[in-house]
């Protein structure tokens, strides 16, 4: 009787004990723990819908509605966008991570999405004021120190300020936002691998999304100017990818979504930097090897100009 309550005992502390390791991110086995991968077609719909309408739409928003609902001492429509965009991305983020049929590294997922909201939100701030100066006569396609509206400033101390406003929008900002927003998809994309065949194959739904997903990320890569990390993030795919498939595992219909979405928006940079490549006034602005204007530097001189 004693000895089949201590089997009990020792079998409920067992299962308590598993429980615990589950939850706390414990590395268990793939191949005893993989479950059954489906396309996550909601969450990717949300996704690609919030990227485009909080992120691309921001400053569309601040430009297109009248000055008069959002005065220039007051947060544009733009920075409430962007403080929408600062919250839903990384709940999605994490719910696109609790649908991997792998356990994936949570102490690694925890600290990239504060590190990405604190990224975002400083960068909320930066770019919140550089938009306004738009309205001033800002010109994006010009530094700081060339813009007719600032190299005049007294004293000269106040130029460094914008100067510092800059560096906190498009490298300190950009650097904590888009560093861990690219971990966190690589990480989720090394569990989208599957030994079940009919597994690899996208969905209708999959190679609708495939277009505008990749045309964010062609935005994303220029806007941001992250060329290196986009493409060192593709790079460390590619290898996983082989990698994997010496095991005999292969892309589920999530990393084929992913993995189709990069490659498309190479293919956009390689086309967007091929048509500006003799465009003196950006090849100004952007001197170094890697030559990839932002989409807003050749609205200011091409398009607002004309207005």
């Amino acid at each position: 009787m004693q000895g089949s309550v201590r089997n009990r005992h020792y079998l409920a502390s067992a299962q308590q004990g598993s429980l615990y390791q589950n939850r706390h991110g414990s590395p268990r086995h793939t191949d005893v723990t993989h479950k059954p991968s489906q396309f996550h077609r909601d969450l990717w719909f949300y996704f690609t819908l919030q990227n485009w309408v909080l992120d691309f739409g921001r400053p569309i928003a601040m430009i297109v509605l009248p000055l008069e609902w959002f005065p220039l001492n007051k947060p544009s429509a733009g920075d409430y966008f962007h403080m929408a965009y600062n919250i839903i991305t990384p709940f999605l983020l994490l719910k696109l991570v609790e649908r991997s049929p792998q356990t994936l590294p949570r102490a690694v997922i925890y600290v990239s999405i504060i590190t990405f909201v604190m990224g975002a939100s400083i960068h909320l701030v930066g770019d919140s004021v550089n938009h306004r100066l738009l309205f001033s006569g800002y010109q994006h396609h010009l530094s700081v120190r060339e813009n007719p509206i600032i190299r005049n400033l007294k004293p000269e101390t106040l130029i460094d300020s914008f100067e510092l406003l800059y560096y906190y929008d498009e490298y300190l900002g950009h650097s904590m936002w888009y560093i861990p927003f690219f971990l966190i998809l690589f990480i989720y994309f090394t569990g989208c691998f599957t030994r079940v065949k009919h597994e690899s194959r996208m969905p209708v739904s999959a190679w609708l999304l495939v277009g505008p997903s990749s045309l964010y990320y062609w935005y994303l890569v220029t806007e941001g100017q992250i060329f290196m990390l986009y493409i060192f993030t593709f790079f460390a795919m590619t290898a996983f990818i082989m990698r994997q498939k010496q095991k005999g595992w292969v892309l589920d219909s999530n990393g084929l979504f992913l993995l189709y979405s990069f490659i498309c928006a190479l293919v956009l940079i390689g086309a967007w930097v091929a048509w500006l490549w003799n465009d003196r006034v950006l090849r100004k602005k952007y001197p170094g090897v890697i030559y990839i204007p932002e989409p807003w530097a050749f609205y200011t001189l091409h398009i607002n100009s004309l207005h």
